[in-house]
């Protein structure tokens, strides 16, 4: 029988089983959040699917359940120790101290060094957007893309996010995505399940398409888009493991990917940026006389934001949330049917369902979950 249970009751039970892990009162609770939220928006790959092998890593040390997370601030730039923290830990630490920082300065680069498995990007960019900021993130994994003849894994899927604000009464537009053509864990729940999956998926360890979910968990993922993704994945390891490299760091760096995934002391960065240092005050386009037909005159990157209107003498502002309202309007009624959809709207639709109806699992999950209960006592609503 399929069990439903509301968001908030997951919420609890997953803060209680990491707390006997060692993790404190308020973490436990950020990151079952986040996981619960990653479920509600349709990431059920993220979600409550990991807690088990989180807390095996929480307890065999490779994720610190106490991190002493500190922030070495130069200007914009903010390097992150993450002290080996849950990266759901990490990233609601990194963006209540952001989210202060940015009603003073337009712009933040986080170098984060030594964090475990960030989850799902998508949630974390969503709740920079739901403060009004834009944010992009990467996170490198360990290698995992590899292509057609490829005798082993080559760079990982090194997966990444982008969200925004999308204007007043709308859902922020969110995109998350890995560099392979599926996410490693739609093939581990597979695996989990003994389903196939599709033949354009995975690479054996041979370097050979593979349907068989279990040997593409020990192979390669195919990149999206083929050398496009590869370039991708090369993209966000330049800027998260590079960028944020410290000393020994290639020592360190992990090559090696456990069976059920969620490593440890990876790299990632995180770039937000607050829209509102980008608009042109309206004083700028309050001038008199021969400066005004100059400011009509000027190039349009000379003032970003600012929309010239040939008929008047006079720069019109155009505002943020106005430019975001013009583009998805004529975006979503670009289909036949008017219904195209912009990223973040369906993941929208499904949390506000959640909240109505309750969060259910696959069998195998909810098995998962219900062994994890027993091992810790804890029993789950």
């Amino acid at each position: 029988m399929t069990v439903s249970r509301r968001p908030e009751v997951l919420i609890a039970w997953a803060s209680q089983v990491l707390r006997q892990a060692g993790v404190p009162e308020l973490d436990s609770h950020e990151a079952a959040r986040l996981l619960v939220r990653s479920d509600q928006r349709g990431y059920g790959t993220h979600g409550l699917a990991r807690l088990s092998t989180y807390c095996d890593r929480l307890r065999d040390g490779t994720f610190n359940p106490r991190p002493d997370i500190r922030i070495e601030r130069h200007a914009s730039v903010w390097v992150v120790q993450a002290d080996g923290a849950m990266g759901q830990v990490l990233g609601a630490h990194v963006l209540r101290a952001a989210r202060k920082s940015l009603q003073s300065t337009p712009m933040l680069w986080l170098a984060i060094q030594r964090t475990g498995h960030l989850g799902a990007l998508g949630v974390l960019a969503l709740e920079a957007a739901e403060a009004g900021l834009l944010c992009l993130l990467g996170q490198r994994t360990p290698p995992l893309l590899g292509l057609l003849g490829f005798q082993r894994r080559a760079i990982g899927h090194n997966p990444f996010a982008f969200a925004a604000p999308a204007g007043a009464g709308q859902p922020p537009l969110v995109f998350d995505m890995a560099c392979s053509v599926a996410a490693r864990g739609h093939i581990l729940l597979a695996a989990r399940s003994n389903e196939p999956i599709p033949g354009d998926w995975a690479l054996d360890a041979q370097g050979q398409p593979t349907t068989d979910a279990k040997a593409a968990a020990t192979g390669m993922l195919l990149p999206t888009g083929g050398y496009k993704g590869m370039g991708l994945a090369m993209m966000v390891e330049c800027l998260a493991a590079a960028f944020a490299a410290q000393a020994g760091a290639v020592q360190q760096k992990s090559m090696a990917l456990p069976a059920n995934g969620a490593v440890g002391n990876e790299s990632a960065f995180m770039l937000l940026l607050n829209p509102n240092f980008a608009q042109v005050a309206e004083t700028v386009a309050s001038g008199q006389g021969d400066q005004q037909t100059e400011l009509r005159d000027a190039p349009s990157d000379v003032l970003p934001g600012v929309h010239y209107d040939d008929t008047s003498p006079v720069a019109q502002p155009v505002s943020y949330a106005e430019n975001m309202a013009h583009w998805i309007g004529h975006y979503m009624q670009s289909a036949d049917d008017g219904l195209a959809r912009v990223p973040g709207q369906r993941g929208d639709a499904m949390e506000a369902a959640s909240l109505a109806t309750g969060l259910a699992y696959p069998p195998a999950i909810e098995a998962e979950l219900q062994a994890l209960a027993q091992r810790t006592q804890i029993e789950l609503p």
